[in-house]
């Protein structure tokens, strides 16, 4: 429990730290969308059917704070249960024109109905609490990207109940092909502490997440138009595979 509360207050130390940094005025952003897609796959592994996944951010300066959620369509019709619910929260920071962001996460799926989001005890807690360490390189012709995500605290734990500290590694390569922005993706495990999130019987090492992911736009209007995408997703390690269609809708 008492190291559950030093997580949640590193958390919340890093958001209150990046605006207390920003005393200089600067542009603010902020993000709303919502994307539909045809299935919810997260690093490789499917998660549930159709589902619709609104973004609320805000960015000042090197600093964002991102709400992303996610609930299914089957689940609220299905006699099997409720629907899947799905909300996580970032705090990111991008040191300037390095090419490195460090992120905290507090990842939870308990699911329409599960209630207890506020429930922070550490053997009884939804929340996956999870830190994340990004490159770009500094390379126009190359922008090849690496991130290494740890989940440090939470719900994450092996059979022992002790913290997992279950791990995900993903490279990513963007580039376009005439009016179709591409972007080439990498995922893998980096070590057998995979097992207790992802469910992977694996003694080490595994690729779960090889993926070809192209967005384009649907010219409604000369002024108006509808981002769609399409990715192919590949799952070596479960021997599975998965193509997902999404539509983006943005003010």
């Amino acid at each position: 429990m008492k190291s559950l509360k030093i997580s949640i207050l590193v958390f919340a130390s890093m958001v209150a730290a990046c605006f207390m940094g920003t005393g200089k005025v600067q542009a603010q952003e902020f993000t709303i969308q919502g994307d539909l897609v045809s299935s919810y796959v997260w690093r490789g592994f499917y998660q549930t059917g159709v589902s619709f996944q609104p973004t609320l951010g805000f960015g000042i300066g090197d600093f964002s704070l991102t709400a992303w959620g996610s609930t299914d369509f089957d689940g609220a019709s299905s006699g099997e249960g409720a629907a899947a619910k799905e909300i996580d929260l970032t705090a990111a920071y991008t040191f300037g024109e390095s090419g490195l962001t460090f992120s905290v996460a507090s990842l939870w799926w308990g699911g329409q109905g599960a209630r207890k989001y506020f429930n922070f005890k550490s053997h009884e807690t939804a929340h996956h609490f999870e830190a994340g360490l990004a490159y770009t390189l500094p390379v126009e012709k190359f922008p090849l990207s690496i991130a290494w995500y740890t989940m440090f605290a939470g719900a994450d734990k092996d059979g022992k109940g002790r913290q997992n500290y279950s791990s995900y590694v993903e490279l990513n390569y963007p580039f376009s092909v005439k009016s179709v922005d591409l972007n080439l993706t990498c995922g893998f495990l980096p070590y057998e502490a995979g097992v207790g999130v992802y469910g992977v019987p694996n003694s080490g090492f595994a690729v779960t997440n090889v993926a070809l992911k192209g967005i384009t736009e649907i010219k409604i209007t000369d002024s108006f138009s509808i981002p769609v995408f399409a990715q192919a997703i590949w799952n070596p390690r479960m021997e599975d595979a998965h193509l997902v269609f999404g539509v983006t809708l943005r003010p």
